[in-house]
């Protein structure tokens, strides 16, 4: 069988021009892109508001902060001077008896020590003495009266009894001020009891049972009130000016990990310290729980106000040839590329030292879409 032969017609001819229309047809983008961004002479960026661009831009004014800057500052956690009480022994005797240790809790007026004294049974023996010649010179007083009354007795007589009742009534006076001033407890033998004048915590014993005691000036215990402590922090010479009355500071002590207390500062000393060149500093921290040890090291954390300036986020820097940029915006969907200058800050914002006012609008969110022109 013999197979018809191929149909050798030539297929018809399409000119050049025509297939390359067609492809540039197939490939132009839809005229709804077309528009995206127009820019005009004057480097002007012109987004209409139907553009898919302009809802992905986000427009934010520029304005000024007043950051923080936080100085650690090495401290330590001292008791209140008004709160710690030395107990001095106000005559020379000896210990008969301690009656607290170091770390026991005393109330005010708890017995700490008893002390046998040759002075206190003195004393003793002085306001008994005293009180006993104001009751004889009372009791003459008052017979010299009653014989004045029936007119067997001189006006000088009861002069007389009434001046020593008077002299008596001082010495009695004066002896019991002095009892008092001693502690106002003596007892058989002269043995004189010192109480807790303060609540607080026994922070120190210097001396034990049996001890005599020649310096009155001498502490035998200390007793400290430590529900309210100071924090102390030792400021630099360099950083004085940064540290002010008032400023809000965080202590954390290394003791007492994940506890970070707060409080402003109450105080600052008016005179350096020759020896380390530092400015004392106080805050008054709250201690109900007593975790806040005199002596810990601390360190003080200084919330230090700075300077008012331009923090714009990083996302609205672009990149231009080794420029930093950002795109202000002029009128509403109008946008102009401004050279900036900067200073990195950890975090997302950072400083801008030139090239922007406060008030004016940048691209924030999206500049990148602006950046291919």
């Amino acid at each position: 069988m013999t197979m018809p032969a191929p149909d050798r017609r030539r297929a018809p001819a399409f000119p050049l021009a025509a297939v390359l229309a067609a492809v540039l047809a197939t490939a132009a983008p839809p005229a709804a892109h077309a528009d995206a961004t127009v820019r005009n002479d004057h480097g002007t960026l012109t987004v209409p508001a139907n553009s898919p661009i302009a809802g992905q831009l986000t427009v934010q004014p520029v304005t000024l902060s007043t950051p923080s800057r936080a100085i650690p500052i090495p401290g330590a956690i001292m008791a209140e001077p008004s709160r710690s009480l030395a107990i001095l022994p106000p005559l020379t005797g000896r210990i008969v008896s301690l009656a607290a240790a170091p770390g026991d809790s005393v109330t005010r007026g708890q017995v700490l020590a008893e002390i046998a004294s040759g002075d206190m049974a003195q004393a003793t023996a002085d306001a008994l003495k005293a009180r006993a010649a104001l009751d004889q010179a009372h009791r003459a007083l008052d017979r010299a009266l009653g014989v004045a009354k029936a007119g067997g007795a001189a006006v000088r007589d009861v002069e007389a009894a009434r001046s020593t009742y008077l002299q008596a009534a001082a010495e009695e006076e004066r002896a019991d001020a002095r009892l008092a001033a001693l502690g106002g407890q003596g007892a058989t033998g002269g043995r004189m009891v010192l109480r807790a004048p303060v609540d607080g915590i026994v922070s120190a014993v210097s001396s034990a049972a049996g001890a005599y005691i020649s310096d009155v000036t001498a502490a035998i215990m200390t007793i400290a009130d430590i529900r309210q402590v100071w924090a102390t922090a030792s400021i630099p010479e360099n950083q004085v000016p940064l540290v002010q009355v008032g400023q809000q500071a965080d202590i954390a002590v290394p003791a007492l990990p994940n506890q970070v207390r707060h409080g402003a500062i109450a105080a600052i000393e008016p005179v350096m310290h020759a020896d380390t060149r530092t400015l004392q500093a106080r805050i008054v921290l709250a201690n109900d729980d007593g975790a806040l040890k005199p002596n810990m090291f601390a360190t003080v954390t200084v919330q230090a106000p700075q300077p008012a300036r331009i923090m714009v986020p990083q996302s609205a820097l672009l990149m231009n040839n080794d420029q930093v940029t950002v795109f202000v915006e002029t009128a509403p969907h109008t946008y102009v590329r401004r050279i900036v200058d900067i200073v990195y800050d950890d975090g997302a914002l950072c400083e801008v030292t030139s090239g922007l006012a406060a008030g004016e609008r940048i691209v924030t969110q999206g500049a990148v879409l602006l950046n291919d022109d």
